[in-house]
């Protein structure tokens, strides 16, 4: 059984993605960070992992561009999970009854319209993941309190779904890297791919890059900039591409080469959509 790591505890919406790739039965492994993830790589506790690199509504995960970069391990694939929010309670009670919710801050940043126009009573409190203030209520059985998590947090700890679907934004995507050093793509399935590259600190370099990938008909689904330490204005770009020829990929990689500083190929894998 494939042990594979999320950030979260079990019943979050990293479970449910790890799930939707594997399609096999799976052992979790809890962990607290994002770091602690790849320390369970590290440690042989996990033999691969699942991790949210960006979300339609809030962006990307910043930090975790990094850790890819530094960390060593490869992306083997991509999962896009729809993030469904409901309020859940312990058996028994109704939406009139709860007067306090607890849930991570981002599902409260999604939600808060709702319980302003639906439910103004109901006190909201921040907590460290949606899931495991599911399963705090529910090993405690307290009344009175709800959270708001996905539907397998509501399963797995048997709770219930007091009102479904009570995200602001329903079009609200959130996407997951897979890393997994046992997993073989096979070239034939390859067409997405992960860079991470810098240029030299003088005028047009991206856009000679750009040009170069359009060129080649590389499809640059997101490019993201975060600084360099110690190098003032100069930056790291990471870059999504999506392509139908492996063959014109490796030409575009070799003909953008030399107008780079340095490269990393992050992942290259088959994309999810």
């Amino acid at each position: 059984m494939k042990r594979v790591a999320i950030q979260g505890f079990k019943g979050c919406f990293h479970e449910q993605a790890a799930r939707l790739f594997y399609e096999a039965p799976l052992e979790i492994v809890e962990c607290s960070t994002f770091e602690d993830l790849y320390r369970a790589l590290d440690e042989g506790r996990a033999d691969a992992a699942v991790m949210a690199i960006e979300n339609t509504v809030s962006g990307g995960l910043l930090h975790n561009f990094e850790l890819l970069r530094t960390r060593g391990k490869k992306v083997k694939g991509e999962v896009y999970i729809q993030i469904g929010q409901n309020l859940m309670a312990v058996p028994g009670q109704r939406l009139e009854d709860i007067r306090e919710v607890r849930t991570h801050y981002m599902a409260i940043n999604q939600t808060r319209p709702w319980f302003e126009q639906n439910a103004p009573w109901i006190r909201l409190i921040e907590s460290e993941d949606t899931a495991k203030s599911a399963k705090d209520i529910a090993l405690s059985g307290e009344k009175g309190v709800g959270a708001v998590a996905g539907v397998l947090a509501a399963k797995l700890y048997g709770l219930e779904i007091l009102s479904p679907g009570i995200e602001t934004h329903k079009q609200n995507f959130t996407r997951f890297l897979v890393v997994d050093d046992a997993l073989e793509v096979p070239s034939a399935d390859i067409n997405k791919a992960v860079l991470c590259f810098t240029l030299p600190h003088k005028p047009g370099s991206l856009a000679q890059i750009l040009t170069i990938l359009s060129f080649y008909e590389m499809n640059l689904t997101r490019i993201q900039s975060l600084p360099i330490p110690g190098r003032q204005w100069q930056y790291f770009f990471y870059a999504d591409i999506k392509f139908s020829s492996l063959e014109r990929y490796r030409q575009a990689l070799q003909a953008v080469r030399p107008l780079l500083e340095d490269v990393q190929i992050l992942g290259e894998y088959k994309a999810a959509l």
